[in-house]
């Protein structure tokens, strides 16, 4: 008999819904996954894209779930209360679980569910979290101690990265309560076995006026300071490479800012927000796919996965979560230190006017992201639920 696993989560995402799928196809676990929120899946306003954003791709096929009332006054995952259901523990133990997997623990009902089940059945744990933004003083030492009590009540971490590994480790988790799940996207949906969203950006590319040998750009992500693309602009201005294009893909507090200093330039093309069917079309603009981000909160960086899976050489900070675990630096792209343009120009310079290293370099993020697999994600979280329980 299939173990019955619950999954507590905030809201259907576009990264986990593959996931689901996947878990709900196998024999090894039953799955029921219990949301306390409706979120972009039905359309509301993101204030990171600055635009009500409804994702055009299924967020609720293939796997059960089921919806809690949220009875918060201000509901969405940008505060403490804005998760507040009290039906879900409820919920969760009429279903039965043999276990629950909670995906964070930093709203009202998550944190009530995780000490309500410690101890009653084993609480597996999911988060992206680093250490990267942290810094010296009282209010570090404080967070430590709060967050090593939240850890005190979860038997197994599913950590995705080096970065969210020494996280973990930091708050008392030891060797045996760490497991790896590789924090993937579904790499299927951005492949291109027929050449459809290849033929659909070169027709893209000449509508924008960008030459057909022309080296291109991309940056495709919220344009807000986290992400950083006034440094990616600012450094696409000291390449002093006059056939080297900028496609910037997103909406975001800076789009007004930087379209006023920028958009009139005629290498430098602002395509706007690009809902989840037109991204595999989006990163095939580009050559190079860059995310500069300085954070604080670039935990992994999922657009990396995404522009890999499409066969692109990726460049991104050393505050972006993931960057160690998918990129090693002269293979697939380069890692650059936050914040400074002048490195970051030098990356983008090299792989601009380097044709061979550019395609050889984006081969081998093809290569590399197949072992971070919806497929693998799956396997691991069933064997380790799987080994725990035995």
């Amino acid at each position: 008999m299939a173990t019955k696993l619950a999954v507590i989560t905030t809201h259907p995402i576009q990264y986990y819904a593959p996931l689901f799928r996947h878990l709900a196809e196998g024999d090894v676990l039953d799955v029921r996954v219990f949301y306390g929120w409706e979120g972009p899946s039905t359309g509301d306003y993101d204030p990171g894209f600055d635009a009500d954003v409804t994702w055009d791709i299924p967020l609720l096929e293939g796997y059960p779930y089921t919806f809690v009332e949220n009875e918060a006054a201000d509901p969405g995952t940008h505060h403490f209360r804005g998760i507040v259901t009290p039906g879900l523990v409820p919920a969760v133990e009429d279903w039965g679980p043999d276990a629950v997997l909670m995906f964070g623990w930093n709203y009202w009902s998550h944190l009530r569910a995780l000490r309500h089940f410690s101890g009653r059945v084993p609480m597996f744990f999911r988060g992206d979290s680093t250490l990267l933004d942290e810094q010296p003083g009282p209010r570090r030492w404080l967070r430590r101690r709060v967050l090593r009590w939240v850890y005190r009540h979860v038997d197994v971490a599913l950590y995705v990265g080096e970065n969210n590994r020494a996280y973990f480790e930091a708050h008392g988790l030891s060797d045996d309560q760490l497991a790896w799940v590789p924090h993937a996207i579904d790499n299927g949906r951005f492949a291109d076995p027929e050449g459809t969203p290849e033929r659909d950006a070169q027709a893209w590319r000449q509508e924008l006026g960008v030459p057909e040998e022309a080296a291109v750009i991309v940056f495709a992500a919220k344009l807000s300071e986290k992400k950083a693309p006034d440094l990616l602009l600012q450094a696409f201005s000291q390449l002093e490479v006059p056939s080297v294009h900028l496609v910037v893909a997103g909406s975001g507090p800076l789009g007004d800012e930087l379209r006023a200093a920028y958009g009139g330039r005629d290498r430098v093309h602002f395509v706007g927000f690009q809902n989840q069917s037109r991204m595999p079309v989006v990163y095939r603009l580009g050559d190079v796919f860059v995310l500069p981000s300085r954070g604080p909160g670039e935990t992994w960086g999922l657009a990396l996965n995404e522009a890999m899976a499409c066969g692109r050489a990726v460049v991104a900070s050393d505050k972006v979560g993931g960057a160690p675990d998918l990129i090693e630096s002269g293979e697939n792209g380069f890692i650059v230190p936050a914040g400074d343009a002048e490195p970051l120009a030098n990356a983008l310079r090299r792989l601009v006017t380097n044709d061979d290293e550019r395609r050889r370099m984006g081969e081998a993020s093809r290569r590399r992201i197949q072992e971070w697999s919806m497929a693998r994600a799956a396997e691991r979280h069933e064997d380790v639920v799987q080994e725990h329980l035995r």
